[in-house]
């Protein structure tokens, strides 16, 4: 039996699946958990790795070995590889005001509106997530660290590199999903912008090369082919087999849409990234901040289990008696609203009980998922089918109140570490030299008529949210 490993290095722990190259038959796992917060040193991530390998059985067993990773994070070198500063992570915030900056010198370099220049020429508009306007923040607030700047890495491309043991900056690899979350990378025409990384960081910078989907980027010490790993959410698609048309929804730190697609997409809007998938197709994509999390705090302030947080929710009427949560606890991104607080509106003497809270909670994370997807099909991307997958898509709420929402069948995966998987049939294909197929997970149909009052509830709640912050 051929043995190949996928990681998965997210924002809160690292995963390691070890399975057979040639059915995807998981051997073994583990975990280990990497530390909160928004900015971390990267030396945590390499630890967190190591960990879990060891408890995994080791690697030297494995062929070839694969690793995704949370996306948008900014790690800086220096020109002998050294780490700079803490990475800043996808959920920091810092920079919203650099997004701003970084549109309008564009803009005013070509003459033309800002978000619509970057949305044209990377296929997204640079938020406060996205690695570009980290750059700009540190070039803002800390100059004596860009300017010992040699290169700039996200966190899979750093971790792939200190896997196959170099030191050298140049030899940094990345692959097209991750490149394009960065800010200075067109999918469409898959090549870095060399322009935009200059207007962000005040001068050059080395870039990781961009691999092919399947291309061996290196070597471990045992003597394993490593492969150019993915940004999470390709790699989640790719370990479901996605195919073109699927939507995948993602309810873990944050909540995720994506579509696999052929046609690139350009929103100035902002609200949907033009991302590429991990096979040489697109992966457009609408993010939300708020995903797990919210439901995590609001059972806990509820003194609720998780289970007991979805039996009150599923024992209140939909609509939540008129009650609806905006779950912006961390700020949010779509909407772009950097600097948000949640929000519970609609509350009377009546309504406000532990059951309505839980109801209003899951309903308004669901909500703002199918605003997401709304986004996507607004650029003339179709959507055939649903997945929903993600720590907080196993909650049986969740499950029940899912297809209300979105008004069609969800179908819902057996629990897999699917981004894990999605790095481990990489390495198989590595491995192989062309894209392996394996067996698709097992399905469960979650079907429900679909229910108009919910998105109508929530629609006119975030309507009056932002008609108030629009008066601030």
């Amino acid at each position: 039996m051929t043995l190949v490993a996928g990681i998965d290095s997210s924002t809160q722990s690292c995963k390691v699946v070890i399975v057979d190259a040639d059915t995807g038959e998981i051997i073994r796992t583990a975990s280990a958990k990497h530390p909160a917060g928004t900015e971390v040193d990267p030396s945590y991530w390499l630890s967190a790795l190591e960990q879990a390998i060891e408890q995994a059985g080791g690697i030297d067993d494995v062929a070839a070995i694969s690793i995704a990773g949370q996306q948008h994070g900014m790690v800086l070198l220096d020109s002998k590889g050294e780490v700079l500063r803490p990475a800043l992570l996808w959920n920091d915030v810092r920079s919203a005001s650099q997004s701003q900056s970084l549109m309008q010198l564009l803009g005013d370099q070509l003459g033309v509106d800002g978000k619509k220049a970057f949305a044209d020429l990377t296929g997204s508009v640079p938020l406060a997530s996205f690695t570009v306007t980290k750059l700009r923040w540190v070039l803002d607030n800390e100059p004596a660290i860009m300017e010992k700047a040699a290169a700039v890495c996200l966190p899979h491309d750093w971790l792939t590199w200190k896997l196959s043991g170099s030191k050298d900056i140049h030899d940094l690899t990345t692959d097209r999903s991750d490149a394009s979350g960065t800010g200075y990378y067109s999918s469409s025409e898959n090549k870095y912008l060399p322009e935009i990384v200059e207007l962000a960081a005040g001068k050059q910078l080395v870039l990781p090369r961009v691999a092919g989907p399947f291309e061996k980027v290196g070597s471990t010490k045992s003597g394993a082919s490593i492969g150019p790993g993915m940004g999470d959410n390709a790699a989640a698609a790719f370990g479901l087999n996605a195919k073109l048309g699927q939507g995948i929804l993602s309810l873990g730190t944050s909540g995720v849409v994506s579509i696999i697609s052929a046609t690139a997409t350009t929103d100035a809007t902002g609200l949907v990234a033009g991302f590429a998938d991990g096979s040489g197709k697109q992966l457009p994509l609408a993010c939300t901040l708020n995903g797990a999390k919210v439901i995590d705090s609001t059972a806990k302030a509820l003194g609720l289990s998780h289970d007991e947080f979805a039996e009150a929710a599923l024992a209140s009427p939909a609509g939540a008696n008129g009650l609806t949560m905006l779950p912006y606890f961390d700020g949010e991104r779509t909407p772009n609203l950097p600097d948000a607080s949640g929000s519970l509106l609609g509350i009377t003497n009546q309504n406000l009980t532990p059951g309505n809270i839980a109801r209003a909670t899951i309903e308004g994370l669901l909500c703002g998922l199918a605003d997401a997807l709304d986004a996507i099909t607004s650029q003339g991307i179709e959507v055939n089918s649903l997945v929903l997958v993600g720590g907080a898509g196993r909650n049986k709420a969740v499950q029940q109140i899912a297809p209300l929402v979105f008004g069609m069948e969800i179908s819902l995966p057996e629990p897999a570490e699917y981004v894990a998987l999605g790095a481990a049939r990489q390495a198989a294909s590595v491995l192989a030299g062309q894209e392996i197929k394996w067996s698709s997970a097992k399905m469960v149909q979650l079907t429900g008529e679909p229910n108009l009052r919910i998105r109508a509830q929530y629609s006119q709640a975030k309507k009056s949210y932002l008609a108030g912050s629009a008066g601030n």
